[in-house]
């Protein structure tokens, strides 16, 4: 009544900066000014919420929502709501007190709702109260987004790091230094692009950075329109000199590397960016098609040559460590980890089976980091080997559908099979959720408290906690161990077993679409190199061939004298001299050219010719199937001396040129 008299007009006019200037920005400035003392404010800010039209509530500082909240929707209603959301939070395992966050948030929802009734929170109004200056007020936003998730009532839940996320004042923007122009050429590229939403934010910044060269180059080109040859290759010979940092914004971790040349695959991913931009807009008849992006925005021979194969695969010993920590990972070792992270009166945030679940698919799965994070339940299934029932089961597991394939089965070790299914057994159930990719409702495996465990965990928590245990470092001598590395170790130790995997076997393991990508993963080791050297006998089949050489020349008559053989080939009845038998073509059926030496045994070898002969001219009694069987080796024999004929011996005459001769001599 003071303010209304000395305002001199009805307080239900008032508007809401007057509000807020009757309500003060605090409860003790609020007494202050008024001389009251106990809940006079919060009677005040009920009439200004319920008669004034008042909603400016996160600008009066701290109040009590819940009491609020009760004299406007009254206390069956308020603590209704309140029970179900508590209900739902039990049955999927979390604790039976709510937190104070999530109490405050819920209640500052309503309020901002107007309405006492959860299904009427909509989406604008999370985000409000996301918003909020207190932390454990954004914390407890973003856990009651996910609960109004699994309650149906909202399609996606909030992550506290990009909803609520207050940029400090001296970071910029993204789109800072960009020419307006150009920015409103990629906002409509990135709104109307078809890719995956990770290819389109990597091709966005990409142009963007292309759009500051091009404000620093040339300010008087705005537009992809005005883009010609010319500038297109100076473009891209400028990008494959950059180096980090340059015509970029300093968002990320890599400040600290800035001015160190660019990577040779970095440079081709950024080429990548922008040849997709241009092919995109000529393809969309944005613009005239006045250069080819396919031809100019491509790095040269020299960069191209340094991108190949090169798996970073994890040592063995290093390999062996660390899968030794995770059939040996223990609820100590979680809670270890969490008093280090400063986390020690807090529970676990996920259970040991669900991380031991995790790692073990992780060591021995051979699957992308996408495709654990999206793993479904029911993924493993076990089936009996086809040489019998009595064999052991096959475990077999279904991967996702990834970036190059589709969803398909695979078999991985029974080790994996049985983690999976412990983790089922103590898993509660939890609401589906939307797939991104495939836009189906799914049954996630990996997650626990109403909470999807984090794409990240992997890297930034699992294998921390695997190396810790095993007293291993987070690095190696080919860099930081991240989980795709486990992917190419897994591939070269199956491509260098004692029983390989083929090529194409692998390909099909890894669910790569070409071979080509699976040699980016599977690399030949050096004690397989040794081994297929070894057997190859590089250094003994040298040696031999000096001993046939020196051999043959100890063999040889010096001087004038004719050359004595030195090599001889048993054909049975005789010798072969010719030292390329094996590329004769009469070895089979011999013309007995120059080259021939009977043995020495001739004598006796004519009179059983002799014999032979006259038991030919015997008639011998023979079935049919008998003579068929020597008339057709006749035959055989007969059509492989006529083809033999006319080719030439070693010596430079033919059969009939030698029995012409043997004739003659007769």
């Amino acid at each position: 009544m003071q303010e209304l008299i000395k305002r001199r007009h009805a307080y239900w006019g008032w508007s809401q900066d007057e509000w807020q200037d009757v309500l003060a920005p605090s409860e003790g400035e609020f007494h202050k000014r008024y001389g009251c003392h106990g809940n006079c404010r919060q009677y005040v800010i009920a009439i200004a919420y319920r008669l004034g039209n008042f909603d400016s509530l996160e600008q009066i500082g701290t109040f009590f929502q819940y009491r609020l909240a009760l004299k406007v929707f009254g206390r069956k209603e308020v603590d209704a709501t309140a029970k179900r959301v508590r209900d739902e939070m039990r049955s999927v395992g979390l604790r039976t007190e709510v937190p104070c966050g999530l109490k405050q948030a819920l209640y500052s929802a309503l309020l901002y709702q107007r309405s006492g009734r959860l299904e009427d929170i909509t989406v604008e109004t999370m985000r409000r109260v996301v918003s909020s200056k207190l932390d454990s007020t954004r914390t407890g936003a973003a856990a009651l987004s996910r609960v109004l998730v699994r309650l149906g009532i909202i399609e996606k839940g909030f992550c506290l790091w990009q909803e609520g996320r207050r940029r400090p004042p001296n970071e910029r923007q993204a789109s800072e230094d960009v020419p307006s122009e150009w920015l409103a050429w990629c906002d409509r590229w990135r709104t109307t692009a078809t890719l995956a939403p990770s290819s389109v934010t990597s091709t966005y910044y990409g142009i963007l950075k292309c759009g500051r060269w091009l404000g620093d180059r040339h300010p008087d080109i705005c537009s992809p329109e005005q883009w010609d040859r010319p500038l297109a290759l100076e473009y891209a010979a400028a990008a494959m000199k950059m180096r980090i940092g340059d015509w970029s914004t300093p968002i990320g971790s890599a400040t600290g590397r800035k001015g160190e040349p660019i990577k040779p695959a970095a440079i081709a991913a950024h080429l990548r960016c922008i040849r997709a931009f241009f092919s995109d807009l000529q393809e969309w008849e944005w613009i005239a098609p006045r250069f080819a992006p396919a031809q100019t925005l491509v790095p040269s021979r020299a960069i191209l040559a340094k991108i190949g194969p090169s798996p970073r695969v994890i040592a063995d010993d290093i390999w062996a460590k660390l899968i030794w920590a995770a059939l040996n990972l223990t609820e100590s070792d979680l809670q270890a980890r969490s008093k280090r992270k400063g986390w020690a009166d807090q529970p676990l945030r996920h259970p040991p089976a669900m991380v031991r679940a995790v790692a073990i698919l992780w060591l021995f799965g051979g699957l992308r980091r996408d495709e654990i994070h999206r793993m479904r339940v029911g993924a493993i299934r076990w089936s009996p080997m086809p040489e019998g029932p009595d064999t052991p089961q096959v475990c077999l597991l279904d991967v996702p559908v990834n970036k190059t394939s589709r969803a398909f089965t695979k078999p991985v070790d029974p080790i994996v099979g049985t983690a999976i299914e412990a983790w089922e057994a103590e898993r509660l159930p939890h609401p589906r959720d939307v797939d991104i990719k495939t836009g189906e409702r799914v049954d996630w495996l990996f997650v626990h408290k109403g909470r999807r465990m984090s794409a990240a965990y992997i890297n930034r928590s699992l294998i921390p906690l695997l190396c810790a245990k095993a007293g291993l470092p987070e690095t190696d001598a080919r860099g930081r161990i991240t989980s795709h590395r486990a992917r190419a170790t897994i591939a070269t130790q199956l491509f260098n077993a004692k029983e390989p995997l083929s090529l194409f076997e692998l390909q099909a393991w890894l669910g790569h679409a070409s071979p080509q990508a699976t040699q980016y993963y599977a690399a030949i080791t050096p004690t397989k190199l040794a081994r297929s050297f070894d057997r190859a006998g590089y250094f003994e089949r040298n040696v031999r061939t000096i001993e046939v050489l020196i051999d043959q020349a100890a063999r040889r008559t010096p001087g004038d004298a004719p050359a004595e053989p030195w090599q001889y080939y048993d054909l049975g009845h005789g010798y072969c001299t010719y030292d390329f038998f094996d590329q004769c073509a009469h070895r089979m059926a011999c013309a007995k050219c120059s080259f021939y030496q009977p043995k020495a045994s001739a004598r006796m070898q004519a009179l059983e010719a002799g014999g032979n002969l006259k038991r030919m001219l015997q008639e011998i009694p023979l079935t049919d199937t008998e003579r068929d069987a020597v008339e057709d080796g006749a035959r055989m024999m007969a059509n492989l001396a006529a083809g033999l004929e006319r080719i030439p011996t070693p010596d430079g005459r033919t059969p009939q040129q030698i029995e012409a001769e043997g004739k003659g001599d007769l």
